[in-house]
C-alpha cells in the first residue's frame, strides 16, 4: 500500500513487542520511551498489542509510564495495567488442550502455558531453550515463569494461550497440520514456535475490544508490528506501519514503513503518522 507522511491524528496507538518497541537485546530505547512519553501529552494512547502474557509485560511497565493497556496473549486478554484487572479475556476449549499436548509430545515440543497471571513452562526444557531456539528468552523465563515437572496438569487451569517451540520448522509444520483443524487461531513465531488461542482470537480482535471500551473508533487506530502474527493487528487498525526489520512481505501490508527496531522504529513512526513534523 502506498506510504502517506502527513500525521492523521491517530488517538491509539498499538505496538507489538518483540521486534517492534523491543530492540534485539529486548530492552527498549530510550528515544522510544521519550517519544511515547510525547505521544501521551499529546492524549494519544499507546497501548501493548503482544503475544506476551502479562507477566512477560510487567518487566517493561516501570520504565514506560504511559502505557496503561494492553492487548495481551494474542488478544486473548485486554488488561488494565493501572488498576490490574482484566477488561476482556477469551480461553481456550478445554477440550483442544489434550490434542495439543500431544501434538507436542511427539517431537517433545517445549509447551508454554499462558494465564491471566502466570508464564507456566516444563523445568527441564527451559533449561536448555537454545534447543528450541529460544535462547534469547531464557533469562526472562527463569526469573518470570512457574517451572513445573508436569504439564498435563496444569492444561486442566483456564487457558487462555498456548505456545509450542520445536527444534525445527519442519516438526512446527508437522504438528500444525496435525492441529489445523481445531477451533483455534494459529500463528508462526520465532523461528520454530507455534502460537495457538481460541477460534476468533487474534490481535486484531483484541485490539477491536480495547477500542470499544476507550471510545475510540478503528479508523483513528495505528498499528505497528513486524511480523506474522501481527498480520489481524495490521488489519483491524486504521493505518498499518511495519518495522524496517520486517519480512518484505510484510511491509508490502502495510500502508507505511518505518526504521527497524533497534533505532527507534517505533518513535519514528508515532512522530511521523501521529504527532506530525
Amino acid at each position: 500500500m502506498g506510504d502517506r507522511e502527513e500525521a492523521k491524528g491517530y488517538k491509539l496507538v498499538a505496538l507489538d513487542m518483540d521486534g517492534t518497541l523491543l530492540m534485539s537485546d529486548k530492552s527498549v530505547h530510550p528515544d522510544t520511551i521519550r517519544d511515547i512519553e510525547q505521544a501521551g501529552k499529546r492524549g494519544i494512547q499507546v497501548v501493548y498489542c503482544s503475544g506476551r502474557a502479562v507477566p512477560e509485560i510487567l518487566p517493561y511497565v516501570s520504565s514506560l509510564k504511559t502505557i496503561r493497556y494492553g492487548v495481551c496473549m494474542s488478544g486473548a486478554l485486554v488488561y488494565d495495567f493501572a488498576e490490574k484487572r482484566n477488561l476482556y479475556r477469551r480461553a481456550i476449549s478445554s477440550e483442544c488442550i489434550p490434542r495439543i499436548l500431544e501434538a507436542a509430545g511427539k517431537d517433545d515440543g517445549m509447551v508454554h502455558i499462558l494465564t491471566d497471571q502466570e508464564s507456566i513452562v516444563r523445568a527441564n526444557q527451559a533449561a536448555h531453550m537454545e534447543v528450541f531456539h529460544m535462547g534469547i528468552y531464557q533469562p526472562m523465563f527463569q526469573e518470570i515463569s512457574r517451572m513445573v515437572h508436569d504439564m498435563r496438569e496444569e492444561a486442566k487451569r483456564y487457558i487462555p494461550k498456548i505456545n509450542i517451540y520445536f527444534r525445527s520448522p519442519a516438526d512446527r509444520q508437522k504438528a500444525w497440520e496435525a492441529l489445523r483443524a481445531m477451533p483455534l487461531e494459529f500463528a508462526f513465531a520465532q523461528e520454530t514456535g507455534l502460537e495457538m488461542t481460541a477460534y476468533g482470537v487474534t490481535k486484531g480482535q483484541g485490539l477491536r475490544e480495547l477500542a470499544k471500551y476507550l471510545g475510540i473508533s478503528m479508523e483513528e487506530t495505528l498499528a505497528v508490528g513486524d511480523a506474522d502474527n501481527d498480520r489481524a493487528m495490521f488489519q483491524a487498525a486504521g493505518f498499518s506501519v511495519a518495522m524496517g526489520n520486517a519480512k518484505r512481505e510484510i511491509q508490502r501490508l502495510c500502508c507505511g514503513v518505518t526504521e527497524d527496531n533497534d533505532h527507534n522504529g517505533v518513535g519514528k513512526a508515532i512522530w511521523r503518522y501521529c504527532i506530525g513534523k
